[in-house]
């Protein structure tokens, strides 16, 4: 497994505190994202997962925490928009240049609007996609916003 991906390479030059954490991955989990949290020993609301969806028809990400789901009525009303969808799986790899299992919200081929779930700001540390199936990235909340550029926002149910 290659540690240096777009996402790495992206965390590495916002110049943020971060760690790389491996585990293996399953393709036939039912929750990726809480396969990951069990894989690597840590509670759900600090490993995130990292969504594409759509509001009023644009790209927008969104990371949450693995056990919580995104309430599409909050994420348009947090991006100024009127609905929000998910993205289909083949524009989402297309538009991020990486598989479903391995989104990152850093070191996408496109820049789009992120929101973060606030519910993650109270942790220490979360963990988001290192860009490729089984890689973690472990990061400070404030350090995964501010590189991102991202808002945080109430967007889970």
């Amino acid at each position: 497994m290659s540690k240096s991906t777009p996402a790495t390479l992206a965390a590495q030059k916002a110049g943020i505190a971060f760690t790389l954490h491996a585990y293996d991955y399953d393709p036939e989990a039912e929750s990726i994202g809480l396969q990951a949290a069990a894989a690597l020993g840590e509670h759900p609301c600090r490993v995130l997962k990292t969504l594409m969806t759509e509001v009023d028809g644009k790209p927008v990400c969104v990371v949450l925490p693995s056990d919580r789901e995104v309430s599409m009525k909050k994420l348009a009303a947090a991006a100024g928009g009127k609905s929000a969808a998910m993205m289909r799986v083949p524009d989402a790899e297309r538009l991020t240049g990486y598989r479903v299992g391995g989104i990152s919200p850093f070191g996408q081929k496109k820049r789009v609007p992120t929101f973060v779930e606030s519910a993650a700001t109270a942790e220490a540390h979360v963990f988001v996609n290192g860009g490729q199936r089984g890689l973690q990235i472990r990061l400070s909340p404030a350090d995964l916003i501010s590189a991102l550029a991202a808002k945080a926002a109430s967007v889970a149910v």
